[in-house]
């Protein structure tokens, strides 16, 4: 048991903590609840919206600050490979010097990262603050969820902690909705000015509305160190070997390689470390359980497919030619079906309910992608609203169910089983996302590249009608261009466009159709896994029990 640090008050049994590092639930008058809701809003929103906003206007900040794609992407990259991470040191941190002291440096390193963004110039100096602004902003999901948690009574807990940890499932749609009004003046300095905005806004309201307290222990143990100083980098480098991969391209860069190795040689190495550990931050005995492996896949998976979203029909969309401003509508039905989504988890909550509600959501997910894989180079955002607003509605049911069926399967475990499932559940889902745009990007090229050779083959300046389609191409510019050598260039360049954009759509449509059997294999394996529990929990039922009266003696010998 670990010693407290301070005097545990004398907290009547629906007040106390469910573990150290949480807060106190006390009783709270209404209007407080509210305003600890509005709270958690604000704080997860806030947190989301430090790589969302980048994401969705990556083309816009190349553009402005002169960058290629190798480097736009390393603005998303660092941010990231920092921030899922930092949970290892955090939850602890939490543990011994509390809560309210975690939120107020958390949320004031990270307003104060916001401001410095507005200050910097160079594209160096703005990879290392997007670097240690993910670290603080670890705080924010956090604190959202423990806002959120205070806002009813303790026996809402439940449906409170899906609504928490959906909130920041909304900053994706909110970024995309709001961007299109921040950069129409063409400064990308407008993004920050925002961000910050809403960073001092958060740090303001944690500052005025404090958590109650809880107990604090001590926590950390100098080999935490080490392990944070090993795990960290191998996190880091593969999510740089995801992010990077597909811009520089898988097998021509040597040093993706060497970053992958080292990934893996630092990864094993704090494994090795925490195995072995009296008190390990990660209990690697419980990782490898063949029901954690499973929930390891599952996790990720479902992160993978809400890809089909982020990368998938914005991919198309961009292909077209549409901007932020064209689907800011798109993303309006998005944000709504994310609430839905959150909405329909949480007054469904139940323990008997929480499988019923993944299995819903890969089915919504997988729904969408299929609905999808029929588009044309006609199609515009708003052809997307009812399949968008299905894999949304899938996207915001998901999230609180599995941390849920986790958080049920640590604390049968006990509380030193917290940090794993915190840091797990944090890699599987960055790592799903990453690993989801690089495969279906990946994909995607590859695609492209075979539809647009099958196009060309028949593009014959014999066939009558690919004759009569370069004249009316050369037709367009006649007005323009007076030589007719040029004109016929023109036409036929014009084409060759035409014949790529066809391509990519075509290739984007084989990017859906992969989602959409994803999902039904993922259903099919998860119907496997539950039918392979229902035959051994019949046979254990069935199976006699061994009796437990002593074996009669032998008869004793005649004398």
């Amino acid at each position: 048991m670990s010693q407290y640090l301070k005097p545990v008050p004398d907290w009547e049994e629906h007040e106390k903590p469910t573990l150290p590092g949480s807060a106190s639930m006390p009783w709270h008058p209404p209007y407080r609840r509210v305003a600890y809701a509005l709270v958690s809003v604000l704080v997860a929103i806030t947190g989301g919206l430090g790589t969302a906003l980048v994401t969705a206007n990556l083309p816009f900040l190349q553009g402005q600050l002169g960058l290629d794609p190798a480097q736009g992407s390393w603005l998303v990259a660092s941010y990231v490979m920092v921030n899922v991470t930092a949970n290892l040191l955090a939850f602890k941190f939490r543990q011994q010097y509390g809560i309210r002291l975690f939120a107020e440096i958390g949320l004031g390193l990270y307003a104060a990262l916001a401001l410095l963004h507005l200050a910097v110039g160079t594209f160096e100096t703005t990879v290392l603050l997007r670097a240690a602004s993910g670290f603080a902003g670890a705080a924010c999901s956090t604190l959202g969820t423990l806002y959120m948690l205070q806002s009813l009574p303790r026996r809402f807990t439940g449906n409170l902690l899906v609504i928490g940890v959906g909130l920041s499932q909304l900053a994706v749609p909110v970024a995309w909705v709001v961007s299109p009004g921040l950069v129409d003046t063409g400064q990308w300095h407008q993004l920050y000015f925002f961000e910050a905005g809403l960073a001092l806004c958060a740090f303001a309201a944690v500052v005025l509305l404090k958590l109650p307290p809880g107990a604090q222990v001590k926590a950390f143990e100098p080999l935490d160190f080490l392990t944070f100083a090993l795990l960290a980098p191998a996190v880091a480098l593969l999510v740089i070997v995801l992010a990077q991969g597909y811009v520089r391209w898988w097998l021509d860069t040597p040093w993706l390689g060497w970053a992958l190795v080292a990934s893996i040689t630092l990864g094993t190495a704090a494994f090795v470390v925490e195995h072995y550990r009296r008190n390990p931050l990660l209990q690697t005995r419980w990782l490898a359980s063949l029901p954690v492996m499973h929930f390891i896949v599952g996790a990720f998976l479902l992160r993978f497919l809400t890809t089909e979203q982020s990368y998938g029909v914005v991919g198309l969309m961009r292909v077209l030619g549409m901007g932020p401003d064209q689907m800011r509508p798109l993303f309006g039905v998005i944000l709504l079906g994310v609430i839905c989504g959150i909405a329909a988890s949480s007054l469904t909550f139940g323990p008997k309910r929480l499988v019923p509600q993944v299995v819903m959501a890969i089915a919504l997910l997988g729904s969408a992608a299929l609905l999808d894989q029929h588009r044309t180079s006609l199609d515009r955002p708003h052809d997307f609203f009812i399949s968008q607003f299905l894999a949304s509605v899938g996207a915001g049911m998901f999230m609180g169910p599995l941390i849920m069926l986790g958080i049920t399967a640590v604390l049968k475990q006990g509380v030193d089983h917290m940090i794993t499932f915190l840091v797990t559940l944090s890699i599987t889902q960055t790592l799903g996302g990453l690993a989801g745009s690089a495969a279906l990007s990946s994909f995607q090229l590859h695609r492209e590249q075979a539809h647009s050779s099958a196009l060309v083959s028949q593009l014959d300046p014999a066939d009558p009608v690919v004759a009569q389609r370069l004249r009316l191409q050369q037709q367009l510019y006649a007005a323009q261009i007076t030589d007719p050598v040029l004109r016929s260039a023109q036409g036929t360049a014009q084409l060759a466009q035409i014949t790529r954009r066809e391509a990519n759509v075509s290739a984007f449509n084989d990017v859906f159709t992969l989602s959409g059997r994803l999902a039904l294999g993922f259903l099919g394996w998860l119907l496997l896994l539950s039918l392979r529990t229902a035959v051994l929990k019949q046979w254990r039922k069935r199976r006699p029990a061994p009796s437990s009266s002593p074996a009669p003696a032998a008869a004793a010998p005649p004398r």
